[in-house]
């Protein structure tokens, strides 16, 4: 009886490292995965006009109607980023744009995660829209 309890209590340490290991890559070593990442939603016309419409509910608040880091709603001090010029502080490629729309941008920021509040699939029309908007040839 002793000996299974010490296999299962080994079992069980192993498996809560396992966990931690694997939430401490997410955190900080996820980088390249969203680098990598390719939108699984073609930027059609259509994904376009989607886009437009989850940006204008979810994001010009703070972001501003044109996307220009205006919004009459930002936080006050929160400077919001031009989401149509060149300067991407954050990552430029598609992947990097929806890991910051779903996990924030981190402490210290107003940009909060929108992870269970927008769909998935509405993540990737908004950055199809801010695309159509944005600087052309920027990496996807």
């Amino acid at each position: 009886m002793r000996r299974i309890s010490k296999l299962f209590m080994s079992s069980v340490m192993l498996a809560g490292a396992t966990l931690v290991a694997v939430g401490v890559q997410a955190q900080g070593g996820g980088a390249a995965s969203a680098t990598a990442m390719k939108s699984p939603v073609p930027p059609t016309p259509a994904s376009i006009t989607a886009g437009a419409a989850a940006y204008k509910k979810y994001c010009a608040f703070c972001h501003g109607p044109q996307a220009t880091g205006n919004g009459p709603l930002a936080p006050e001090g929160s400077n919001p980023p031009d989401l149509t010029d060149a300067t991407w502080s954050h990552g430029s490629t598609d992947g990097e744009i929806h890991a910051v729309i779903v996990k924030g941008v981190g402490e210290g920021s107003a940009m909060v995660p929108f992870e269970g509040k927008l769909p998935d699939q509405d993540i990737w029309h908004i950055i199809n829209f801010l695309r159509s908007i944005g600087p052309k040839g920027a990496p996807r």
